[in-house]
């Protein structure tokens, strides 16, 4: 069995992200925050590979079970199969709303040949040699994923979906961030599917309907995830921006010029803001022994 290759990409993050893979056998693939889309990030991060198979894995969720990756690699037994993704789940920090969004998603059955095109990169492996011959549209703004499922089934491949290899996905995101996700995503599916349309009177109609779904769930979940009046300020603010930065994205008009672009992928509140220099060196935690910890308690 080959050993298997890891390829990071990032496009400027701020954190130490690069630092911890340094200390591992991980090629680091830059790009520039200003070039970036998701399309571009897949398309540079499996040029970098060389194996049969690309497992795709969001920097926002981890495996729940050790066989992840052999369940999610195993349709490819099937030399038509495309494209496989898993099961998300949230964990304690997602909002009441995304579980839900989550279940509807992605059920506890799996499909060995789908044939609608929703996917999801988050948690998929592809077939590098279809993907050669397709590479992700690097235009969109979102929604690359069920692009190249919607071609890839155009060309008579297949999909699969393994409900067992499961990754709990974590969103821990702003209000800002809820609403531009679903703007952008809405931009990418007029673009993708031309004739869809979403008005006021879809969002009105949409928006206390799941409202209504989600406090029901939450009704049944009570005994043991806590009381509903805990969860309904989360469960309307959550579908409001979900479904507003839908009715937003339907209704932008031309192109998406740079400024938008990091409006869209770098909200203010996420962007990184200068920091006061100081002489103090940062701790640095992979340094820190138990000891160390005891003498700063």
């Amino acid at each position: 069995v080959a050993t298997p290759e890891i390829v990071l990409v990032d496009s400027g993050s701020t954190d130490a992200t690069v630092a911890i893979a340094s200390r591992f056998p991980v090629r680091v693939v830059q790009i520039k925050p200003s070039e970036f889309t998701f399309g571009r990030s897949l398309n540079r991060g499996i040029e970098a590979t060389h194996g049969d198979l690309v497992v795709l894995a969001s920097a926002h969720v981890y495996p729940r079970y050790d066989d992840w990756m052999s369940q999610l690699t195993a349709p490819f037994g099937d030399p038509d199969v495309a494209l496989a993704y898993g099961k998300q789940r949230g964990d304690e920090v997602t909002k009441y709303s995304e579980h839900q969004i989550f279940r509807s998603w992605f059920p506890d059955e799996s499909n060995p040949n789908q044939t609608t095109p929703f996917c999801n990169n988050a948690n998929a492996a592809i077939r590098r040699a279809a993907w050669a011959t397709m590479p992700y549209d690097e235009t969109l703004t979102g929604l690359e994923d069920i692009d190249w499922a919607r071609r890839a089934l155009a060309r008579g491949k297949r999909l699969a979906y393994v409900a067992e290899a499961e990754v709990a996905h974590v969103h821990e995101e702003t209000s800002s961030r809820i609403y531009n996700r679903y703007r952008r995503e809405a931009m990418a599916l007029k673009n993708i599917f031309p004739e869809e349309q979403f008005g006021l009177r879809d969002f009105a109609r949409l928006f206390p309907k799941n409202v209504v779904s989600d406090l029901a769930a939450a009704w049944k979940d009570a005994a043991s995830v806590g009381t509903v009046g805990e969860k309904l300020g989360g469960i309307v603010l959550f579908r409001a921006l979900q479904f507003w930065g839908t009715y937003r994205g339907f209704a932008q008009r031309g192109a998406v010029d740079d400024r938008l672009r990091r409006r869209l992928y770098y909200p203010r509140d996420s962007e990184a803001r200068p920091q006061a220099d100081r002489r103090q060196q940062p701790i640095d935690y992979g340094q820190v022994t138990t000891a160390d910890r005891a003498d700063r308690s």
